[in-house]
């Protein structure tokens, strides 16, 4: 498949999402605790769901050979070549709550790497899409390049993480407190906006705890195509999820880890 046909496969995917999601939007839906009472409150709703099979069920017909992993219906063929990665609806707090900072994430990773990744917003109509080398956004505004942003200092920068609950307490929560100290402003509740965000050049850093596979991997390609760098906090590959660190500037990069690495 050639450059070109994928990214229109991927766009495929996007509105065949967006039609399963939208119509649950600000709409009474069932919730259910994928915790069961035993950690904090962890919704997943239809939409979720019906999202994820419209997605696996297109990639499986087009594309037999490859993996999935997705976060509501586990995973298939993960030694394959290509194997993508699923999160239907990435904030469903804010999903639940009416709030339009929650995304379809599409991600594609080769042995291990991510190559591709597309979130998703079909309430406000857009599309942020990265191959790693360039990342581009659609929406009502027309279409453009994505670039970063230049910030070397934390006293300069704009900080954005979902909820500073994801960090434990102790030391993971005492360093993100360390970095958040030093910032110019911090926001929560973003999700994947965050990202998407800091490829767009409005946010400067991002830092989380707690993320899985396909809360991270389509964002990946996305931040590094529009400049930016994202890791692990020890400095490792972000694909795992896990403990993330994500800046406009490599040079802010190297700043930040040393406050989550002292």
């Amino acid at each position: 498949m050639s450059v070109v046909e994928l990214g229109r496969f991927m766009d495929d995917l996007a509105e065949a999402s967006g039609q399963a999601t939208v119509p649950f939007f600000r709409a009474q839906v069932a919730l259910t605790d994928k915790a069961a009472g035993t950690a904090p409150f962890d919704p997943v709703t239809e939409a979720d769901r019906a999202a994820e099979l419209v997605l696996r069920n297109m990639i499986r017909a087009r594309f037999p050979a490859h993996g999935i992993l997705g976060e509501e219906f586990g995973s298939e063929r993960l030694d394959a070549e290509y194997v993508w990665v699923l999160d239907p609806i990435d904030g469903t707090r804010a999903f639940i709550t009416g709030i339009p900072t929650w995304g379809t994430l599409i991600g594609l990773t080769r042995n291990g790497g991510a190559v591709r990744g597309l979130m998703h917003q079909p309430y406000l109509g857009e599309r942020f899409t990265g191959d790693g080398r360039s990342a581009r956004l659609r929406g009502p505004r027309g279409e453009r390049t994505l670039h970063t942003r230049r910030c070397v200092d934390l006293s300069a920068a704009m900080l954005a993480t979902t909820d500073p609950r994801l960090f434990t307490e102790g030391d993971e929560a005492e360093r993100f407190r360390a970095i958040e100290g030093r910032v110019r402003m911090s926001r929560y509740g973003t999700d994947c906006y965050a990202y998407c965000m800091l490829a767009s050049g409005q946010v400067d850093l991002v830092v989380e705890a707690g993320l899985k596979p396909y809360d991270i991997v389509a964002l990946i390609p996305i931040v590094e195509g529009a400049g930016g760098i994202i890791t692990a906090w020890d400095g490792g590959p972000a694909t795992a999820g896990g403990r993330i660190v994500a800046a406009g500037d490599p040079r802010l990069h190297a700043a930040a880890l040393e406050h989550l690495n002292p």
